[in-house]
């Protein structure tokens, strides 16, 4: 019986590289990111290995540069860095002045208050709704 892992470290170096399988969009460009990717595919199955790596480029000149391992990466590191999620706040209860509270409350039963079509306030008589059958 052979396992999924003995099978992937025997396919490893008999897959065929092959470049710029995979590509990234940064704002409206399209970069092809130069890694090579190892792949075989046939009935059903596909394998499809990827260096074990990780790389940080720099979009300049419509290109991407990687950066060297001894090069200030603080700059990158506030760009690409989320912020830490903070939790809900609790949103206060909104204060309705009491000059208004009077104006609404001298509203007659069954209207409200709308605007009409060039912006003056009205009273629009509430709609009425039954229950159906």
């Amino acid at each position: 019986m052979k396992t999924v892992q003995n099978v992937k470290n025997s396919l490893k170096f008999k897959a065929q590289e092959k470049e710029g399988v995979l590509s990234v969009r940064v704002g409206v460009k399209k970069f092809n990111v130069p890694i090579k990717a190892r792949m075989i595919s046939g009935d059903n199955y596909l394998f499809l290995s990827f260096p074990a790596s990780s790389e940080l480029y720099r979009v300049q000149d419509n290109e991407l540069t990687p950066l060297d391992r001894e090069t200030d990466a603080s700059a990158a590191f506030d760009a690409l860095n989320p912020g830490k999620r903070r939790g809900r706040r609790r949103s206060s209860a909104a204060e309705l002045p009491e000059s208004l509270a009077e104006a609404l409350k001298s509203l007659p039963a069954g209207y409200k208050l709308g605007y009409g079509v060039d912006g003056s306030p009205k009273l629009i008589r509430t709609r009425v709704r039954t229950k159906k059958g």
